[in-house]
């Protein structure tokens, strides 16, 4: 991967053009169908070669929403992909990848952890 700084601000550029469609998006899907209102886009990553754009999701109810709401999301791939064609002015459109976002968990395990830290010691 280069670490040209102009090539990664075009990067970070064209992942948040990605997630402001994708989220725009999403948000159109949910007025349709309301069960995936309970589903959020919460980043979106492209891989090294810019192939594959992931798209992680959070649930409040948790990862078993996800798993259950994932192949409604799936029937929406290819419209959700033909609106990314049409707002990316490029020759190539990623191929989209769904995972469920575990990142937000983490860091409430995490504060959890620190705060029970600064309990004991007395902060």
């Amino acid at each position: 991967m280069n670490n040209n700084p102009k090539s990664s601000i075009k990067r970070a550029q064209r992942e948040s053009l990605l997630f402001k469609t994708i989220s725009l998006y999403m948000l159109e899907i949910g007025l349709e169908d309301s069960r995936l209102q309970q589903l959020a886009v919460n980043r979106v990553q492209l891989s090294a070669d810019k192939g594959i754009c992931y798209i992680y999701f959070y649930a409040l109810q948790g990862e078993p929403v996800y798993l259950e709401l994932l192949p409604i999301l799936t029937s929406y791939k290819p419209a959700l992909r033909k609106a990314l064609a049409k707002e990316l002015q490029s020759r190539y459109t990623p191929e989209l990848a769904f995972a469920y976002d575990t990142q937000l968990e983490k860091q409430v395990k995490i504060e959890r952890l620190l705060d029970k830290v600064k309990e004991e010691e007395g902060f």
